[in-house]
């Protein structure tokens, strides 16, 4: 019983933490995809970590979506990941494993049974020929997850997201600015739109959902979207997806082709086993 209150009180004082981080300013929610890469980012000083449905999916040897990586699987590694650090985690859950709206809300309950501080739901369903849920349904799914979280007790932060941009939506961006207003005002804490890279669509978003937060995705360099130029434009919260994950595939990619071709270059970047070691023996 203890630890069930232990585990609790926990979850509540990260959700509080994660609540006020999305109060004022702008802060980068860097997603990890596994227990080593959480822990290391605690280490660097952020303040709170989201889940990323790709750089799992990745680690497992899957593609990412909902059709690869099972519900038990996922709900497994968000818990594993809350257990890992003492920072609040955000769960890329995706579209909730569930099309109808009553199984959205049995799903997010079981979400929130994780220990995360905030969860996302998205209105894509995967399915090529219709890649967003009609639009009553889609509200409807949002409406069922805050349900779901407000029979929970515990005041998770629901961040709803619009998929149009990475669907390639003919009608982008005003599908985005309908949709995001309707979740809003649905319940949804946070508004999200992952894709979404003019400053003019930002700044719209933003003005469309306010006052509640926005969350940007960056995944690339290159482009004038700094964290300066986000906070600004009234952004308050910035991820990176399975960018993070991406890189480190890169880097093995690189260095496995050389070894494969007899070369050992690769290697030179290796990082130290001293100083991860230093850092995961804390948490013995």
């Amino acid at each position: 019983m203890r630890i069930m209150t232990d585990s609790r009180e926990k979850q509540i004082s990260a959700i509080d933490t994660f609540r006020s981080l999305h109060t004022s300013g702008c802060f980068v929610l860097p997603n990890p995809w596994d227990v080593g890469s959480a822990v290391y980012l605690e280490h660097l000083g952020f303040r709170a970590l989201a889940t990323t449905s790709a750089g799992f999916a990745f680690s497992q040897g899957l593609p990412d979506g909902v059709s690869a990586v099972s519900l038990e699987a996922t709900l497994r590694h968000f818990r594993e990941v809350v257990q890992a650090t003492s920072l609040p985690v955000n769960a890329d859950f995706q579209n909730c494993y569930a099309d109808q709206p009553d199984d959205a809300e049995k799903n997010v309950r079981l979400c929130v049974a994780t220990g995360v501080a905030g969860l996302s739901i998205e209105d894509s369903t995967g399915n090529n020929q219709t890649p967003l849920y009609e639009r009553e349904l889609a509200i409807e799914r949002v409406r069922a997850a805050r349900t779901a979280i407000d029979k929970s007790g515990l005041p998770v932060v629901l961040t709803a997201r619009c998929e149009a941009w990475l669907v390639r939506h003919p009608e982008v961006p005003s599908i985005a600015l309908d949709r995001l207003a309707a979740y809003a005002d649905a319940g949804a804490d946070c508004l999200y739109a992952p894709g979404v890279g003019e400053a003019e669509d930002i700044a719209a978003i933003v003005k469309a959902v306010a006052p509640k937060p926005v969350n940007v995705l960056v995944s690339s360099p290159g482009h004038d979207l700094t964290m300066e130029r986000l906070t600004k434009l009234g952004v308050r919260r910035v991820s990176v997806g399975g960018a993070l994950a991406r890189v480190a595939w890169a880097a093995f990619m690189r260095a496995a082709r050389g070894l494969a071709s007899g070369s050992f270059e690769g290697l030179t970047d290796a990082a130290s086993s001293a100083e991860l070691n230093q850092i995961f023996s804390r948490r013995q």
